[in-house]
């Protein structure tokens, strides 16, 4: 389970707040339709960012439970969700959730389940703790999609390759709809949500992911050191002169328990 420092989490915090993750928090509420007084739980909750505004949803009388793997996440989302009496926070993993059974009407996870190593129990945890006729919001990205302008195409296909190989869970968009029918999940709906980055911000999503792309690529010794470097200048480069480009697709499955 990938566990984000204090470093990571404030480059997360803050590429979550580009206007294309904001739409897709707004698509992920609008598949969840919150109502007043329910109780929601955002597994793998980051920095809190989705469970403030479902904490908002369901207001002063609901109950918004976050849980993340990272103590450095759950501060950041402590501080953003402070004065909002229904939210609770606590650490903790998706595999083994620390609540009874039936005890939530919705449930969001974001982004997380690439980094489970025992998909399965996650899922089943998932369908565990919902209430019957419960919703549940998952969202994925489909990383072998991805799109980026680059000086080499091949090796930039070898690293995002590497980024496959150093999650538990790579390509799950393509396989979670079977999953979730398979726990007795019904209704289910899939939508895409592009992620597209046409000219370069350095809070965007994109440029939050670059140096992680090398990193794992580095880590997986599918590229050098050197390999690795001329990449990223070759991406320089190509910002100076204005021609960047990124595009991935993420997935938001939607069912009811």
């Amino acid at each position: 389970m990938e566990k984000y420092d204090k470093k990571a989490a404030a480059l997360v915090d803050r590429s979550y707040q580009t206007p294309e993750i904001v739409n897709q928090r707004l698509r992920t509420l609008a598949g969840l339709a919150l109502r007043r007084d329910e109780h929601v739980l955002d597994a793998g909750c980051g920095t809190g960012l989705l469970l403030e505004q479902e904490a908002l949803a369901v207001g002063s009388k609901g109950r918004a439970e976050g849980l993340d793997y990272s103590e450095d996440m759950l501060e950041h989302a402590a501080a953003r969700c402070e004065g909002l009496e229904q939210v609770h926070l606590q650490q903790g993993s998706v595999e083994s959730l620390p609540f009874e059974n039936a005890s939530f009407d919705a449930l969001s996870c974001t982004q997380t389940l690439l980094y489970v190593d025992h998909l399965d129990r996650a899922l089943h945890e998932f369908y565990r703790v919902l209430k019957p006729g419960g919703r549940i919001a998952i969202l994925e990205t489909d990383w072998t999609g991805a799109v980026l302008n680059s000086h080499d195409q091949s090796l930039t296909r070898r690293i995002f390759e590497a980024w496959d190989l150093g999650t538990p869970n790579p390509n799950l968009p393509k396989r979670l709809r079977p999953l979730l029918l398979e726990l007795g999940f019904g209704a289910p709906r899939v939508e895409a949500i592009p992620v597209l980055n046409s000219s370069y911000s350095e809070n965007s999503f994109s440029a939050n992911m670059l140096e992680s792309y090398a990193r794992v690529a580095r880590r997986q010794e599918l590229v050098s050191q050197q390999e690795s470097d001329d990449w990223l200048a070759g991406i320089d480069k190509l910002i100076q002169q204005n021609e960047y480009f990124f595009c991935v697709n993420r997935f938001l499955f939607t069912a009811i328990k």
